[in-house]
């Protein structure tokens, strides 16, 4: 089968116009979104991305995580599919692009090869992934995980928010529990279009980011356990502060973060005070440490250097420290001939490219068990996302879309 042919584009106004529609659903505070994970919200979002691809003739399945999979028929019906797709969650003060992109782009792409007529051997199944965020319900990546075999649907079901909502209750509640067993699905391949979410291609001028491998994390739930007591009243010597310990804790993870350069990072963006009152100590605090690199033993040695030197801060203060991972993927290597594809595509288009490592997890993390995977990347203003100020411009959305369909044609192949 010959390539696409370079002037082979996407309906750039029709992506634009389709983003900013979605983005009408949870809006924000601040020009961003919350529409988070199973929330009326959510589904109000995915009752529009079905009639968008029902009348793109594609037809609907939903398995029983409310990953919804939309599939335009292939003339090969013994053929795999090849899946496109990506999320349309978003964090509590999300951006209008994250995840969102990857699956308005993967519906535009089939709205192309409709407008062209083109046939492809392989049918294309157009993916929502459920809760890929982990803000509402952690692990993030939930739903391709459980498709993936890395969770069970009964660990999924038994995920609960912050107000003790499980997942399981709220996926009925919204009316999105689907019938489909989890990861009975057979890929061909997948492919998924982001955002950067960093900074790298814009200062680089580069237009796409062929994505070549994708950082490995560990998240690390810390419950630190000390003594409620009056802040005025309570000599330092005889203080059990689990507050303290956290502290110590957040700059011993800086440091080992540093000490790992180059290529990991580690950080805490979560924690939970209780009782939370300005003039008691706290009982106990919860924070979520964030530790990512490419590198598996640098990953490994992160892990166990961050668990065992917080276990000693928090033996000096008498604090009672427990660890539990919440979240979990290994460095994943992209499949070579996908990554090709991309960077053909990219060459073919005309646009400037650079092959990077995605700093997030996707759920094409854990599609790599599974199937052949790869992403593409367009730049964001800033590297921002996770932020209301999230933002792209509609030249990289439609540059990235456009490679996205071209690296989709040539593994799906046109027949007609």
């Amino acid at each position: 089968m010959s390539a696409p042919a370079q002037n082979l584009k996407i309906n750039a106004d029709r992506l634009w116009d389709s983003l900013m529609e979605m983005a009408k659903i949870g809006p924000g505070v601040a020009g961003g979104n919350n529409r988070q994970t199973l929330t009326d919200e959510d589904a109000e979002g995915r009752a529009l991305f079905q009639k968008w691809c029902e009348a793109a003739g594609m037809t609907m399945g939903v398995d029983k995580m409310g990953t919804m999979f939309m599939t335009r028929a292939g003339e090969d019906p013994e053929a795999l599919p090849v899946y496109v797709g990506s999320h349309l969650d978003t964090q509590p003060t999300g951006g209008k692009y994250d995840g969102v992109l990857g699956v308005l782009g993967a519906l535009e792409a089939v709205r192309t090869m409709n407008d062209l007529g083109l046939k492809t051997k392989h049918p294309i199944v157009v993916t929502n992934w459920a809760n890929e965020e982990g803000a509402r319900f952690a692990p993030a990546m939930l739903a391709s995980g459980v498709f993936a075999g890395v969770h069970s649907l009964d660990y999924a079901y038994e995920r609960s928010d912050l107000e003790g909502k499980t997942y399981g209750e709220e996926l009925k509640r919204i009316g999105w529990q689907g019938d489909e067993e989890v990861g009975a699905r057979k890929m061909h391949a997948y492919y998924e279009l982001h955002i950067e979410q960093g900074p790298i291609l814009e200062s680089e001028g580069k237009d796409i980011g062929v994505v070549t491998h994708c950082q490995g994390l560990w998240w690390l739930e810390f419950t630190l356990t000390g003594k409620a007591a009056h802040t005025g009243s309570t000599p330092m010597p005889m203080r059990v502060n689990a507050g303290l310990a956290m502290s110590r804790i957040l700059e011993m993870v800086q440091a080992v973060a540093m000490e790992n350069q180059p290529n990991a990072v580690g950080g805490v963006g979560q924690m939970t005070f209780t009782p939370n009152s300005r003039n008691v100590l706290p009982e106990k605090v919860v924070f979520t440490v964030d530790i990512r690199t490419p590198d598996q033993a640098k990953l490994d040695g992160m892990r166990a250097k961050i668990e065992a030197e917080a276990a000693r801060i928090c033996d000096e203060l008498g604090v009672d420290c427990a660890v539990e991972p919440v979240g979990h993927f290994d460095p994943v290597t992209f499949t070579p001939e996908l990554v090709t594809n991309v960077r053909n595509a990219a060459e073919r288009l005309g646009y400037s490219h650079m092959d990077i490592i995605s700093g997030a997890g996707h759920d094409a993390c854990w599609a790599a068990k599974m199937a052949p995977t790869t992403m593409v990347m367009c730049p964001c203003v800033d590297g921002l996302s996770h932020n209301e100020a999230e933002e792209i411009s509609k030249d990289w959305a439609a540059a990235g879309t456009d490679v996205l369909l071209h690296a989709v044609l040539e593994t799906a192949e046109i027949v007609g």
